[in-house]
């Protein structure tokens, strides 16, 4: 079973926002900017999206909404991916190399890679670092990733050797989008996560100077840094803020240099005025995930029913004044996945009313609760869902917000009946398997179908690219089918800055590079 880690789930920290949709007329994940060659110093200010609890980088998250920037910033990169062909380049790893399809990759380093605190960035830091996201007690929401490495061994200072439980061909994607791409310093983390907290040792562009809990992380230029020139600014003052109203105004008002957003509407509206922006079109999307594992959803009537009733256009138009874009197929057509003639979603309120009666009839009318933040973007779409099933009868709904903490728990407890959930991804390995296998810890729907768990397990660990597109045919067939989620937009993660700033670049699922950052004098 590709997805079963009984013994390395725990409770872990993720966060889904409700984000926007693709930005025509920009690149797929480099902004425009100032012309002319980029110019060194200045402070840059960046209105990030959630304040981190640890800058340990096992319980950070590697994703626009949730300290990617920061992360990239402490630490650095292993490697990304590029955000107009998808393909994997190297940044302090110069490699990572399988020769028997994935059973075992070796990871190579740069040579004299060196952390802030002097001490070496080899083969045994990376070790000791990606060991730490298998042990529960480190509470990492990258734990499955990990789960599927079976061993490390340091072959030499420059290699790190990587056996796996089973063959993933494609794992350098799942690094790329985890906070496993993220290296710290093995003597600093020794003392424990408090202790580091103080003083995070990585070796990347940008070094803590300050943090002040819920006001301001101050990160000043590291010297060391290896790829100089780079980074090109002196300075940075990372700020938090959920609300996207207000990124745009302190944007438009000269109050950030740059923010990273999860509202289409808001990204649509600065380049609209010229701002330049970034985007990381990804595959996928953000859904309602409907629990099956408890009644109504346990009935795939109640969730076909939904379904139906639910117009996604009107959603959109509520959320993004009609400016998101409709995930009308699983893939976009930029991907070998993707299949026209499987959509997603069918509005189609007479049998949405059928099957409302129908359950009614036999005593099991629909009623849920659906749980939400009170983050703008997510309350208005609990709010819109409940507005449209309104109009129906035998469906009743009910919205609950809680604090996104008690949220995220919610992931993991399964102690709900909607919630937003997400799949976006670059390559659907491992994203689209981590949402719907059944064997993941998290499957927030709690799918779990043979047919769909055999598909996600071939799209994982074959190297053929006809068997690949055939079984996430096959995947996609069965989400339809059996409808455990409803896609209602499409994930493009995104940023901004300010119309002298220059260099604004994305890895992964919307990863800010700040070393490219810089503003023009």
């Amino acid at each position: 079973m590709m997805f079963r880690a009984s013994l390395f789930r725990s409770i872990a920290v993720c966060c889904t926002a409700l984000v926007l949709a693709a930005c025509g007329g920009t690149g797929a994940g480099t902004g425009t900017g100032p012309g002319g060659d980029p110019v060194a110093g200045g402070t840059a200010q960046i209105l990030q999206i959630s304040e981190p609890r640890t800058l340990d980088p096992v319980a950070l998250g590697n994703q626009w909404v949730i300290n990617a920037v920061l992360g990239n910033a402490l630490y650095g990169t292993l490697m990304v991916n590029n955000p107009d062909s998808g393909a994997i380049e190297y940044s302090m790893a110069t490699g990572f190399a399988t020769r028997d399809g994935g059973a075992t990759f070796d990871l190579t380093l740069r040579p004299d890679l060196r952390f802030s605190d002097g001490t070496p960035l080899d083969a045994a830091a990376v070790k000791f670092n990606w060991d730490r996201f298998a042990d529960p007690a480190n509470g990492s929401s990258y734990i499955e990733d990990a789960a599927v490495i079976a061993a490390t061994e340091v072959v030499n200072p420059a290699t790190l050797r990587v056996k796996m439980r089973h063959p993933v061909p494609h794992f350098a994607y799942t690094i790329v989008e985890s906070s496993m791409n993220w290296i710290a310093s093995p003597q600093a983390l020794q003392p424990g996560r408090a202790a580091f907290d103080g003083n995070p040792v990585g070796a990347g562009p940008f070094t803590l100077q300050r943090w002040a809990r819920q006001d301001v992380i101050e990160l000043v230029k590291n010297p060391q840094y290896w790829d100089a020139p780079k980074p090109y600014l002196d300075r940075i003052e990372l700020r938090t803020s959920g609300d996207s109203v207000q990124g745009y105004n302190t944007l438009i008002s000269g109050g950030s240099d740059v923010i990273i957003s999860s509202n289409w509407g808001s990204i649509e509206k600065l380049e609209n005025q010229g701002f330049p922006t970034a985007v990381s079109p990804l595959h996928g999307g953000q859904h309602l995930s409907m629990n099956m594992r408890r009644a109504p959803f346990d009935d795939i009537r109640a969730r076909r029913a939904v379904a139906a009733a639910l117009d996604v256009n009107a959603l959109n138009l509520t959320i993004y004044n009609g400016s998101g874009e409709l995930p009308t197929t699983l893939f976009r057509e930029s991907s070998p996945y993707y299949a026209p003639d499987l959509p997603l979603h069918t509005h189609d309120p007479a049998t949405a009313q059928r099957l409302f009666d129908e359950l009614a009839a036999e005593g099991k009318p629909v009623k849920f609760t659906y749980t939400t933040t009170a983050q703008t973007e997510n309350r208005l779409l609990a709010e819109s869902v409940q507005a449209q099933l309104s109009a129906f009868d035998n469906v009743e709904v009910e919205v609950r917000v809680i604090d996104i903490i008690d949220l995220i728990k919610l992931r993991y407890t399964h102690d709900f009946d909607v919630m937003t959930g997400g799949a976006f991804f670059d390559d659907p390995e491992p994203r689209l398997g981590t949402a719907f296998h059944g064997d993941s810890s998290r499957n927030t729907a709690g799918i779990d179908d043979a047919s769909l768990n055999e598909a996600l397990d071939t799209g994982r660990t074959s190297t053929d690219a006809e068997q690949r597109k055939v079984a996430y045919r096959t995947v996609q067939e069965r989400l339809i089918d059996l409808m455990p989620a409803i896609f209602y937009t499409r994930t493009v993660a995104g940023a901004a800055t300010g119309k002298n700033v220059g260099g604004l670049t994305m890895y992964g699922a919307g990863s800010v590079r700040p070393e490219e950052l810089w503003i023009a004098e």
